[in-house]
C-alpha cells in the first residue's frame, strides 16, 4: 500500500502519530509493525 499524502497514520503499540508530508511506496513502521490510518474526525457544527 502507498503512503497517502496529507493521511494521518498512528502506532497502535505506543500511541505515537504522523502526519505524512510526501506520498509514495512503502508502508510507514513503528515499533515493528505497520502503522493503521486513521479515520477523518467530523467537524463540529458552526451553527
Amino acid at each position: 500500500m502507498a503512503n497517502q499524502l496529507g493521511k494521518r497514520y498512528a502506532c497502535e503499540t505506543c500511541g505515537s502519530s504522523i502526519l505524512c508530508t510526501k506520498g509514495g511506496e512503502g508502508v510507514v513502521i513503528c515499533c515493528d509493525a505497520e502503522m493503521a490510518l486513521q479515520q477523518a474526525r467530523k467537524l463540529p457544527s458552526s451553527d
